[in-house]
Parts: C-alpha cells; structure tokens; sequence
C-alpha cells in the first residue's frame, strides 16, 4: 500500500470504536424512545374514555397557552420528533460505517489465512448493522405514528379555534 492508502486505512481504523459506541446509544435509545411512545400510547387510549387532554402534547401545550399559533403547534411537534427523527435516518448510515470498518481487515485476514481474526471482524460488521437497523426501524415506526398523531392534535385545536365562531352566528339574532 502506498503513504496515502495507508493513512486512509489507518483513520478509518480510528472510527470504528466511536462508530460502535454511536450504534450502542442509537439502540439503546430506540428503546427508551419505544417506551415513551408506548407510555404515550397508553395515555391517550385511556384520555380518550376520559375525555381529558392526557398524551395529547399540541393540545396540552395549547390549552396552556391558547396564543400557540399554528406554526407554532407544528415547530413544537418537530421538536418533539426531531430526535426520533435523527436516530432514523443516522442509525443505518452508522450501521453501514459500523460494517464496512471492520471488513478491511478480515479480507486483510483471510487473505493471509488467519481464519480466526477474518471471523471476529465479520462478527463485529453484521452485529452492528443489525443493532443499528433494529434501532432505525423502532424509531422509524414511533415517528410515523407520533407525525399522524400531532396531524390530529393539530386539527382537533384547529376545530376547538372555530368553534365559538360557528356557534356565534347559530345563536345571533336577526
């Protein structure tokens, strides 16, 4: 290998422990993420036979402060989803660096026939991927059901803006 392939494998070596330390908290954070959002499940199952604004973050924040204007309801569900989000999109593209890392040098291995270190690093390649798919498809799901439940919230607060105008004219006199 020349000075400058030698350098590139030597940095790429480099971010295989950050990468792997990423992967670990991006699945570990899918799981905490899958409990927010199951306990937020549960919420809003049980407001919803209450009647009360339990699990529902845009009209809670609403009813808190009923200025919030539409856009700021949506920045709010953003927010809220923006970690999520993240974790969706980074978690496989830190699986693929996580896998291809690690294959330099099991060919390295295999090519000098050391059959043993060729399988610890194909071992390390397909964990990661599967840890950091795992954890892109459960925060991938939350997201999506998280985004069509703001969509409500946000049409229920927009019903609730217009009701008094609707009843308004129903009750007026002529």
């Amino acid at each position: 290998m020349n000075p400058i392939e030698t350098a590139m494998y030597g940095v790429s070596q480099l971010f295989l422990t950050p990468v792997l330390i990423l992967v670990g908290a991006l699945f570990a954070y899918a799981f905490f993420a899958l409990g927010a959002f199951i306990w937020q499940s549960v919420q809003r199952a049980s407001a919803a036979r209450r009647g009360d604004t339990a699990g529902h973050e845009l009209l809670q924040a609403w009813s808190q402060n009923p200025a919030l204007t539409q856009s700021e309801l949506q920045a709010l569900a953003l927010k809220r989803m923006e970690a999520a989000r993240i974790a969706a999109r980074v978690a496989p593209l830190l699986g693929l660096v996580a896998t291809m890392i690690p294959m330099g040098p099991a060919l390295q291995a295999l090519a000098e026939g050391q059959l043993t270190e060729m399988s610890r690093g194909l071992t390390i390649a397909f964990s990661a991927v599967i840890l950091a798919l795992i954890a892109a498809a459960i925060t991938y799901a939350t997201v999506h059901v998280r985004r069509r439940w703001y969509a409500q919230d946000l049409l229920a607060i927009e019903r609730l803006r217009q009701a008094p105008q609707l009843e308004e004219p129903a009750g007026a006199q002529p």
